[in-house]
């Protein structure tokens, strides 16, 4: 069995802050992950994304042992755990970005003492996902027309949170599918604006609060650009940055 890691797609030297992307996956499954699977694809371009914002910081995308979350097993979300955990002791701060099940992930393992912020991008949120005490800044986004993961759920989950006292920023992204390709270029500058905020850089990132049932549109930073033009800006992602290497648990 392989165990958990990071792919890094960025590594200046003397990095002392990291990006991390979670990709989704399904409900069960012992099947490894990695490949060229569309749900890890679909990340490269956020990392692009957090790499502009954070110029000085590692970027890397987990990599799970299995494709599953696993029931309990929650297999995702101790993987990254572990990562963090291992994580050299130069890394002072890591900003979580999950997708769908790697939004349940990065929610999951949020309070880790790292963590200085944490975007779940349409996250899979059960009616039955824990509270945690969630470090940094807390943004969570969905589209309207998302039929793979439930925005009802994910506006439950903010609306418990937040009675914790916990600021959260939930955001409805209009005509926005699970797979995040029409407006692929909003999604983009969400990542870009949240990452230079979770790193003490500019603030105009969507506004955090405690207000229980506040939901804010995602602004229009884009002319939305179809699936086909968010399918090519993950190729051209994809051409432009490399796995510079592959680290596994011990080496991390």
């Amino acid at each position: 069995m392989s165990l958990p890691g990071i792919d890094l797609l960025a590594a200046p030297e003397e990095a002392t802050e990291l990006v991390l992307l979670a990709h989704g996956g399904v409900v069960d499954s012992l099947d490894p992950a990695g490949g060229w699977r569309a749900a890890i694809l679909r990340m490269w371009p956020l990392a692009l994304a957090a790499r502009s914002a954070a110029p000085g910081a590692a970027v890397g995308l987990m990599r799970y042992r299995y494709r599953g979350w696993n029931g309990t097993e929650a297999h995702p979300a101790n993987d990254l755990r572990m990562v963090l955990d291992g994580l050299p002791s130069s890394i002072r701060r890591v900003v979580l970005i999950g997708h769908s099940m790697g939004g349940r992930a990065v929610v999951a393992a949020g309070n880790h003492p790292l963590v200085s912020g944490v975007l779940g991008l349409a996250p899979w949120l059960p009616d039955s996902e824990p509270l945690v005490a969630l470090r940094g800044p807390v943004v969570l986004a969905h589209g309207t027309l998302d039929r793979m993961t439930d925005p009802a759920q994910t506006a439950a989950f903010a609306r418990r949170l937040r009675a914790t006292g916990v600021p959260v920023a939930l955001l409805s992204v209009e005509g926005e599918t699970h797979a995040m390709l029409h407006r692929y270029g909003d999604w983009n500058e969400l990542v870009r604006r949240f990452v230079a905020a979770a790193l003490g850089g500019p603030t105009d990132c969507p506004a955090l609060t405690t207000e229980p049932d506040r939901v804010d549109p995602l602004p229009l930073w884009n002319r939305p650009g179809g699936n086909a033009a968010g399918v090519r800006d993950i190729a051209a992602a994809r051409l432009r940055l490399r796995v510079l290497g592959s680290q596994a648990l011990e080496q991390v």
